[in-house]
C-alpha cells in the first residue's frame, strides 16, 4: 500500500480509514517505492471479509503492465532450505498462470478492465509469460537489517535484495522493462526490512517495488518464506501440500498488484490501496478440497488457494473474470 499526502481537511471517520490503511513506509511516493505490501496477519484482522481501503480504484495517469512477463530467482544459500516442492511448484504456478492467459476463470482476468491513458485507452491484456527460474546458492551478505522476529537468523535489506536480482539478471542475460517482473524468494527463516520499522512476518509478508526508471526500470517483488512465520503469513490452505502454497498467496497479490500499478502512479484509491490490498486475506468461496486443503483457484487443471482481487466493475473482491 501507498502512502497519500492530502493537503485537505478530512473528516474524523475519513482519517481513521486512512490510518487504519497506512501499512506503508510513511515517506511520500516519490520518496519511497515500497508499495502493495501484504500485511501480516496480525496487522490485517480485518480484512479477511470486508473490501478494505476507501472507495474504487481511481487513475492517477501512470503506466501499466499491458502484458506481462515474469521471473522467479530463488537465493537459497547451503545452511537454507525450502520445502521438498517449493521452487517446483511455485514455477507451476507461473507456467499455468501463463497458460490459462486470456481466460475468464481465474482471478488474474479482473485486471483486465484497467488501462493506461485516455485518448486512447491502452487497457491491461491477461497475457503472461513465465519466461525462467533460477536457483542462486551465493552466500547471504551480513545481516543489512535488523528485525525481532525470534525465527530469524539473517534479516536482508531492500539494497540488499536489489543487488541480488541485479546480479542474476545480469548473469542470466535477463532485461528490465516496464512489462518484466522479477520475484525473489527467500528461504526459511530469512528475514528482511525496508527500514528500520517495516519488517518480514511481524509488518509485512512480501511486497512489490521498483528501482531504475524509463525504459529499463526493474519491477520487482520481495517473497520471503511465508511458513517462517505461519501465524503472521499462512493461508492455512495448502491444496499442494507444501510450504509453496501460502506463498503462492502472496506471489498473487504482488503480481497482481504490479500489472495494475507497477510504479504507484496507476491505480489505486483513495486510502492508497491497490487492488490487491483491497481484498487481502480474503478468499472468498472454495470451490473444492484436494487431500491437503482446499482450493479456491482452478488454473491449467492445477489447484490453488489465493486471496480476491478488487473488481471495480463489480465494487467488490472476485477470484473469477471482472
Amino acid at each position: 500500500m501507498r502512502r497519500l499526502i492530502i493537503a485537505v481537511a478530512l473528516t474524523t471517520a475519513t482519517a481513521l480509514v486512512l490510518a487504519a490503511g497506512a501499512f506503508g513506509d510513511g515517506s511520500p511516493p516519490a520518496a519511497q517505492r515500497i508499495l502493495g505490501q501484504v500485511p501480516a496477519l496480525t496487522k490485517a484482522s480485518n480484512f479477511a471479509t470486508n473490501v478494505s481501503g476507501l472507495g474504487k480504484l481511481s487513475y492517477h495517469g501512470g503506466p501499466i503492465m499491458p502484458t506481462n512477463k515474469a521471473y522467479a530467482i530463488y537465493w537459497i544459500p547451503a545452511g537454507y532450505s525450502v520445502s521438498p516442492g517449493y521452487t517446483s511448484t511455485i514455477n507451476r504456478y507461473f507456467g499455468d498462470v501463463a497458460t490459462d492467459s486470456g481466460r475468464t476463470s481465474n482471478v488474474y482476468y479482473s485486471t483486465t478492465q484497467y488501462y493506461q491513458g485516455s485518448n486512447p485507452k491502452t487497457y491491461i491484456q491477461y497475457s503472461s509469460t513465465f519466461a525462467g527460474s533460477v536457483v542462486d546458492s551465493a552466500a547471504f551478505p551480513a545481516s543489512g537489517c535488523t528485525d525481532t522476529v525470534t525465527q530469524t537468523s539473517v534479516c536482508l535489506s531492500d539494497a540488499q535484495l536489489q543487488a541480488e536480482i541485479t546480479r542474476i539478471k545480469n548473469a542470466q542475460g535477463w532485461v528490465s522493462n516496464g512489462t518484466t517482473e522479477f520475484f525473489l524468494f527467500t528461504p526459511q527463516n530469512v528475514g528482511s526490512c525496508y527500514d528500520s520499522a517495516n519488517c518480514a512476518f511481524s509488518q509485512y509478508c512480501a511486497y512489490h517495488s521498483s528501482y531504475g526508471s524509463g525504459s529499463t526500470v526493474t519491477l520487482y517483488a520481495n517473497q520471503p518464506y511465508t511458513m517462517t512465520v505461519p501465524s503472521g503469513c499462512d493461508s492455512t490452505q495448502h491444496p499442494n501440500g507444501d510450504a509453496a502454497d501460502p506463498t503462492i498467496n502472496v506471489v498473487s497479490h504482488e503480481h497482481a498488484e504490479t500489472i495494475t500499478d507497477p510504479l504507484g502512479s496507476a491505480w489505486y484509491d483513495l486510502a492508497g490501496y491497490e487492488n490487491g490490498d483491497k481484498c487481502a486475506w480474503n478468499f472468498g468461496t472454495a470451490t473444492g478440497s484436494t487431500a491437503y486443503g482446499q482450493y479456491n483457484q482452478t488454473i491449467n487443471g492445477h489447484f490453488y488457494y489465493v486471496q480476491q482481487e478488487y473488481s471495480n466493475a463489480r465494487s467488490n473482491c472476485v477470484l473469477t473474470g471482472t
